[in-house]
C-alpha cells in the first residue's frame, strides 16, 4: 500500500474509533443536552446507584422506583447547592452542575420506572418489630407521628414525599441524622421537626425495618 494511501486508511479508522467513542448512546458527556436520560443513568449514575438504580453500596441510596416529583426536587436542590449534606453534595453538585430540566425529569421517570431494589436484613427480629411499631404507631410519648402517615402503608412514597421501602439502612439512619442535627437539607424542614427527638434505637430499628420492607 501506498504511503498517501496508509494515511488515509489511518485516517478513516481513527475517525471511525472517535465516532463510536463519542456516540450519543454511550456518551458520559454531563454538559451536552443532546444526552438521553436513559444514557446518563447506564453509563454515569449506574456507577454509584448501580445498575437500574438498585445500587450494592450503602453509601449510596437505591433510586429504583422512586418517587418522581421527590427525584426532581433533590436533584434541583443539589443542581442549586441548596441540599449540602457531605455525603451528597460531594459527589451530586458537580454530577448535577449542567443537567437540563428535561433531562433530570428524564432521569426520574426512568428510575420510576426501574423494578424496586429489594436488601435483605440479618437483624434480630425484635429489632425489626421495634421499627414496624414506629413506622406504623410514631412514638406517642414524644408526639413523633407515624412514619406511614406521609410515606405510605408499605413505605412507597406519594409525589414530594419519598420511598422508603428497601432502602439501605445505613443511608436512611445517616440521612436522619442530618434532619436532626443540621441544616443541610432546607426543604426537609418537616422532617427536621419529626427526627429531632428519635431515639439512636429509634433510627436504628426504624431503618432497619424500611431495609427489609418490600412494596410495589
Amino acid at each position: 500500500m501506498k504511503p498517501n494511501h496508509m494515511l488515509l486508511a489511518m485516517t478513516l479508522t481513527l475517525t471511525i474509533m472517535a465516532a463510536a467513542c463519542t456516540s450519543i448512546e454511550r456518551s458520559r458527556d454531563l454538559a451536552n443536552p443532546n444526552v438521553s436520560a436513559q444514557t446518563l443513568a447506564e453509563q454515569i449514575c449506574s456507577n454509584c446507584h448501580g445498575i437500574g438504580g438498585r445500587s450494592i453500596s450503602p453509601n449510596f441510596p437505591a433510586l429504583a422506583a422512586q418517587q418522581p416529583d421527590y427525584f426532581i426536587k433533590e436533584v434541583k436542590e443539589f443542581r442549586n447547592h441548596s441540599r449540602s449534606d457531605p455525603a451528597g453534595f460531594e459527589y451530586m453538585w458537580g454530577l448535577s452542575r449542567s443537567l437540563t430540566d428535561e433531562q433530570i425529569a428524564g432521569l426520574a421517570a426512568y428510575y420510576s420506572r426501574q423494578p424496586a431494589a429489594s436488601q435483605k436484613t440479618s437483624e434480630a427480629s425484635g429489632l425489626t418489630a421495634a421499627g414496624q411499631e414506629v413506622f406504623e404507631k410514631g412514638v406517642a410519648s414524644k408526639n413523633i407521628p407515624a412514619c406511614s402517615v406521609c410515606h405510605g402503608a408499605q413505605a412507597q412514597g406519594q409525589g414530594g414525599v419519598p420511598r422508603l421501602a428497601g432502602q439501605h439502612a445505613d443511608y436512611l439512619a445517616k440521612q436522619l441524622t442530618v434532619f436532626q442535627r443540621t441544616d443541610a437539607r432546607p426543604e426537609g424542614s418537616i422532617m427536621k421537626t419529626i427526627a429531632h427527638d428519635l431515639t439512636e434505637q429509634n433510627i436504628e430499628s426504624v431503618t432497619v425495618f424500611l431495609q427489609g420492607l418490600s412494596a410495589k
